[in-house]
C-alpha cells in the first residue's frame, strides 16, 4: 500500500489521527463513545480516504466521504469485493482476529464477485423474496411475546441479552426452515461467535453442521421455507453452497438487526422526543428506527472491497490489491450530505430520506428483501415490547450504557431495564 503498515499508530487513548500523515490504528475507547468526533477528526486531518491500520499493523483505507463511498460501491470493476485480491495475504497469520469480518475466499453470497456473485443472488434473493411479509410479522409477535413472558413477571431485564439478540435468530431460523428447538440452539451459537472468545470456533463448526442438516433434511421433505425454494432453483449448486448461503443470511441478520432493535429501544427511552411519545407511539418507533440508521447504524465499518488496478480515491493513490473499508457510519455523518439534507427529513421516518448507506450500496449492498424482513422484525419487535411493557425505563443511568467494543458494530452489550411486572400472555389468556 501507499502508506506504510509501519505508520505512527494512533493513541491508544482515542484513536485519533496524529498529525496529518499517520496511519489511524482502528482501535481505542473513542470508537465506542463518541465515534462521530473521531469521524469528524479523521476528515479534517485526511480527507474522505483515510490510511488506517489494524491489528498486527495492517494497513487499509477507510473511506468516510459519502461520495467517495457511493463511487466505490457503484464500480464493481474497481472495487470488487473480491477477497483473493488482497495484496496482505503473505502478511495475515490464520488466527488473526478480523479474519472471519474480511473474510477467506469461499463460495458463498457473501464472499464471491462478479458473475459468481450474481449466481449465488438469484438463487437466495428470490427465495427471501418469496417469504410473505404477513407471515414474518406473526412469527416476530408469537416469538416476541415468549421471550417478554420469560422476563415479565419479574419486573427487570436485560433486552440486549434477553430480547434484541435472541429475537432475530428465532425469526431467521423459522424462515430457513428450522424448528424453534433447533432455532434456540442456533441462537446460542451465533451469541457465541458474536463474542469472539475461546469458543468462537467450535461454535462455527456447529452453525455449519446446522445448516448441512437442514439442507438435507429439506432435500428429502421441502417445505414453505427460504432453504426449500434455494433448493428448488433450476440452476444446481453444491451442499457446501447452500449451507454457506443460509449461514450468510442467518449471520449477517443476526447482530445488525439486534442492534437496531436494542439501539432503538434505547432511543425511545432516553431521548425527549420518542420518550414523550411512549406507550404504544408506533409512529415513534419508525421514526427512532430511522435515526438509528442515519445517526449510528449497526454497521458503522464494512469490509470490504479490493482494488482490482491502481486508482485514485478522493485525491489519494490506491494500489491495485489494497483493501477499502466502508466507512458507513462516517458517510452518513459526511457534511456535504447532511447539508443536503434537511435535519427534519433526515429524523423523520415519514416517506422520509432514506439516503442512509447503513445497508451499503450497490451490487453487494444488502438485498432489498433482506432489508424488509430485518425492518419487519426489528419493527414488530420494538412495537410488542413497547406495548407489553409500557412503561419500561432504564434501570441505570444512560451515560453507564456502555457499547461493543469494536469500531465496525455500533450497539449496546446490556441494557438494563425495569417495569411493572406483569403476567404472562399464557396467564392473559
Amino acid at each position: 500500500m501507499t502508506h506504510p503498515s509501519s505508520a505512527t499508530p494512533s493513541s491508544a487513548a482515542g484513536g485519533c489521527p496524529v498529525g496529518g500523515t499517520g496511519a489511524v490504528a482502528l482501535s481505542g475507547p473513542g470508537f465506542h463513545t463518541e465515534p462521530q468526533a473521531l469521524y469528524r477528526r479523521m476528515r479534517r486531518d485526511h480527507g474522505p480516504v483515510v490510511p488506517v491500520e489494524l491489528p498486527g499493523g495492517v494497513p487499509a483505507w477507510l473511506v468516510i466521504g459519502y461520495r467517495e463511498l457511493h463511487q466505490v460501491t457503484s464500480d464493481g470493476e474497481l472495487f470488487p469485493r473480491d477477497v483473493s485480491l488482497w495484496n496482505q495475504w503473505e502478511n495475515i497469520p490464520a488466527d488473526w482476529p478480523l479474519l472471519p469480518m474480511v473474510g477467506t475466499p469461499m463460495p458463498s453470497i457473501y464472499f464471491t464477485a462478479g458473475a459468481e456473485h450474481r449466481r449465488h443472488v438469484d438463487m437466495v434473493v428470490p427465495a427471501l423474496e418469496a417469504a410473505d411479509p404477513f407471515e414474518i410479522r406473526q412469527h416476530c409477535e408469537q416469538l416476541a411475546d415468549r421471550l417478554i413472558d420469560a422476563v415479565c413477571t419479574r419486573g427487570t431485564a436485560d433486552l440486549v441479552a434477553e430480547y434484541a439478540e435472541p429475537l432475530p435468530v428465532l425469526v431467521l431460523a423459522r424462515l430457513i426452515g428450522f424448528p424453534d428447538e433447533e432455532g434456540a440452539d442456533i441462537a446460542r451459537v451465533l451469541k457465541d461467535l458474536a463474542d469472539g472468545g475461546p469458543g468462537a470456533q467450535k461454535a462455527y463448526q456447529r452453525f455449519g453442521e446446522h445448516m448441512h442438516r437442514l439442507v438435507a433434511a429439506k432435500r428429502e421433505r421441502p417445505g414453505d421455507d427460504v432453504t426449500s425454494r434455494m433448493l428448488a432453483h433450476p440452476e444446481p449448486f453444491t451442499d457446501e453452497e447452500y449451507a454457506l448461503d443460509l449461514m450468510a443470511v442467518t449471520a449477517a441478520g443476526h447482530l445488525t438487526t439486534a442492534d437496531w432493535i436494542g439501539s432503538s429501544t434505547r432511543l425511545m427511552l432516553t431521548e425527549d422526543q420518542f420518550a414523550d411519545a411512549l406507550p404504544g407511539g408506533r409512529h415513534s418507533v419508525a421514526e427512532a428506527m430511522n435515526e438509528v440508521l442515519w445517526e449510528e447504524g449497526p454497521t458503522q465499518i464494512l469490509a470490504g472491497r479490493w482494488a482490482a488496478r491502481d486508482a485514485r480515491l478522493g485525491g489519494r493513490n490506491i494500489a491495485r490489491g489494497d483493501m477499502l473499508l466502508l466507512g458507513l457510519g462516517a458517510a452518513n455523518a459526511d457534511p456535504h450530505i447532511r447539508q443536503q439534507v434537511s435535519s427534519s427529513v433526515v429524523r423523520s421516518g415519514r416517506g422520509g430520506n432514506s439516503a442512509h448507506l447503513a445497508f451499503s450500496h450497490g451490487e453487494y449492498r444488502c438485498p432489498f428483501p433482506a432489508q424488509e424482513i430485518a425492518e419487519t422484525i426489528a419493527r414488530t419487535g420494538v412495537e410488542v415490547l413497547m406495548d407489553r411493557l409500557p412503561d419500561l425505563e432504564l434501570s441505570v443511568p444512560a451515560t453507564e450504557l456502555v457499547r461493543r467494543p469494536s469500531a465496525f458494530l455500533r450497539g449496546t452489550i446490556a441494557l438494563p431495564v425495569r417495569f411493572t411486572p406483569v403476567r404472562t400472555t399464557g396467564d392473559a389468556l
